[in-house]
């Protein structure tokens, strides 16, 4: 395996279901949608995955390679999905608190 493949292979096996996830985050709620929503969903699509990019290269060359070539793949995934689905969530949790006093005021 290339050493690019082996680096970004947790990128490359996950990316159907980050566009899933992504989809669903665009979608919902329906409303309020506006320019400036849009761009802070674009904006939280493109942090989540820079920080799954940038968590996935550093646990992979974190990860002590006595424990077998594997071993990096797996940690590495693991905390790559974790960063990515911690910045959604906390994307989700400031749209909420942002869009929810403009509608309410």
């Amino acid at each position: 395996m290339s050493p690019q493949v082996d680096l970004n292979l947790g990128l490359i096996l996950f990316l159907p279901w980050f566009l899933i996830l992504g989809v669903l985050f665009w979608m919902f709620p329906r409303q309020p949608r506006h320019a400036l929503r849009r761009l802070f969903d674009l904006g939280s699509l493109a942090l989540a995955t820079a920080a799954f990019m940038a968590s996935l290269h550093w646990a992979h060359g974190y990860a002590n390679p006595q424990h077998g070539h594997m071993w990096r793949q797996i940690l590495a995934t693991s905390v790559g999905y974790g960063v990515f689905l911690g910045v959604l969530l906390l994307a989700i949790v400031v749209r909420w608190r942002l869009w929810r006093r403009r509608v309410d005021a």
